[in-house]
């Protein structure tokens, strides 16, 4: 037997060890990163459930999540057409099996579908989405927009927030100077999370709470100058309309404004755009910020990219409320043919995002119409969840702005209040005796009396000096009045216990 001896490098690599993960050795971005939608409000209340489960008598006999948009955890109910025709592209034989069951336009639509999937919904689809769906996209944006829309533009997603993932992994640079991203205060956290985890720098532009949480200008630009005068690169900014937690919606004089700031100062738009079905206030329509480039000769198509913008769509929201399917599109318009093509790439690491999702974003998008045999029980779903949605939207901004303490302006649009609140100095100690923000330490006490799952206004960001909290007015309007009470007698009681 021949023995042979290892080199010696070799042999004193090899008495090396690998570091194991632990919280001491992970990503530091990772553990950096907040999102406080699931923070730590939502895990008292999962620690709350798990007690009732055991038997443990509390202050109320269930949880109410206000915390997050989630239409169907709430109960809402899904839309018929749209389930059916998931239904029969998962399982072809039901069209035969039961086929008094199902509308023409049902059976047709799964046929169509079925038609550009090879292998049906458990096969990989094209990493860009599938055609057909991207299709109905575009054809829904050009009849929306009045202009043009390419399917080649646009790329199905799971869900919106995969696509600003994607989108920010392509705009935020390593190395060098440090990247950075105009962002709404108050914002949706999706964003300051994916700033960390991607080493980007969030550039904060508040928007006025007096003013019904407009969008201002002079504070814009002179929030942009700083920002790069103190040594950041800033590459885009980001818009949510409708406003996520504010509600606001943006009239096209502001839009027209920020495209042209965009355009004069180099940036990417991206245009989160993902409750324009949600529309409470009378008189107010939703504009994209596509419909609003066009209109100002900002075509997008290659060789015109004065204008870089992308926008995204969603299944979760709306009257749709399909967050579990996790759909979602992103349409790039004034981006170029290289850049498209590394979206692809980093498209193509997931290989395709999930079918499901995918068929559910043409769906959305491309319902019943007139004359169609669903039409109009579609119709009926629709308006009967929206006209809810805008009663529970009014009852919900009334209760808030009678509580002591507490001012809120009306949504315009979405699903959330974002309510000001004022506490005590007394309050405010015994939050900072807890080692919690001021705001969370309201939400965690109100939870513990009522079983409410509220957001606090820190994890979406707030002018210095203020206080607020976010609730959505999802829960069944059936509900809705009790719940409203159970909150204002525990609003009640928290107040009273924290009076200087």
């Amino acid at each position: 037997m021949i023995r042979r001896s290892l080199p010696r490098a070799f042999s004193a690599a090899s008495a090396l060890k690998g570091i194991p993960l632990s919280g001491a050795t992970i990503n530091e971005s990772v553990k950096e990163a907040k999102y406080a939608v699931r923070g730590a409000v939502l895990e008292r209340s999962m620690e709350l459930q798990r007690k009732m489960a055991a038997g443990e008598k509390l202050p109320f006999d269930k949880i109410v999540p206000c915390n997050i948009g989630n239409p169907h955890a709430c109960l809402q109910v899904p839309l018929s057409f749209h389930r059916e025709v998931l239904s029969l592209c998962i399982s072809p034989n039901l069209a035969t099996d039961h086929p008094h069951v199902f509308k023409k336009d049902v059976v047709e639509r799964a046929k169509h579908y079925a038609a550009g999937l090879t292998g049906g919904v458990g096969a990989y689809t094209n990493s860009q989405g599938i055609p057909a769906v991207r299709e109905e996209i575009a054809a829904f944006i050009a009849e929306r927009d009045g202009h043009p829309a390419r399917a080649d533009r646009i790329y199905l997603t799971n869900g919106a927030s995969e696509g600003v993932r994607i989108l920010l992994t392509c705009l935020l640079r390593s190395g060098g100077k440090k990247d950075g991203l105009l962002t709404p205060i108050p914002q949706y956290p999706l964003y300051s999370a994916s700033l960390t985890l991607l080493g980007g720098s969030l550039v904060p532009y508040h928007l006025n709470e007096g003013a019904s949480w407009g969008v201002e200008m002079d504070n814009l630009r002179e929030t942009l100058a700083a920002a790069r005068a103190d040594g950041t690169e800033v590459r885009g900014i980001a818009v949510i309309n409708p406003g996520n937690p504010t509600g606001n919606i943006l009239a096209e004089e502001q839009i027209k404004d920020i495209i042209k700031m965009a355009v004069d100062e180099k940036l990417v738009v991206l245009a989160d755009e993902v409750y324009q079905a949600n529309i409470w206030k009378e008189g107010a329509s939703f504009s994209s910020f596509k419909k609003v480039a066009c209109d100002m000769g900002y075509t997008g198509e290659d060789g015109d990219d004065r204008l870089q913008l992308v926008s995204f769509h969603s299944t979760s929201k709306g009257y749709f409320g399909e967050c579990g399917l996790r759909g979602g599109y992103m349409e790039v318009h004034g981006i170029g043919a290289e850049v498209r093509a590394e979206l692809y790439k980093l498209a193509s690491l997931s290989l395709c995002s999930n079918t499901i999702g995918q068929l559910a974003t043409g769906i959305m998008i491309n319902p019943p119409k007139p004359g169609d045999p669903s039409f109009e029980t579609f119709q009926k779903e629709r308006d009967d969840i929206l006209s809810s949605l805008e009663r529970r939207s009014i009852m919900v901004h009334k209760a808030l702005n009678e509580l002591e303490g507490i001012t809120c302006n009306e949504a315009d649009g979405a699903l959330y209040a974002f309510p000001r609140i004022r506490l005590s100095e007394k309050a405010k100690r015994a939050a900072e005796a807890e080692g919690v923000p001021a705001d969370e330490y309201y939400c965690l006490k109100i939870l513990d009396e009522s079983g409410i799952v509220l957001v606090p206004g820190s994890g979406f960001g707030q002018e210095e000096g203020t206080l607020h909290f976010r609730t959505t007015f999802l829960p069944a309007e059936e509900t809705m009045h009790e719940t409203l009470k159970i909150m204002a007698k525990a609003h009640g009681k928290f107040m009273d216990e924290h009076r200087d």
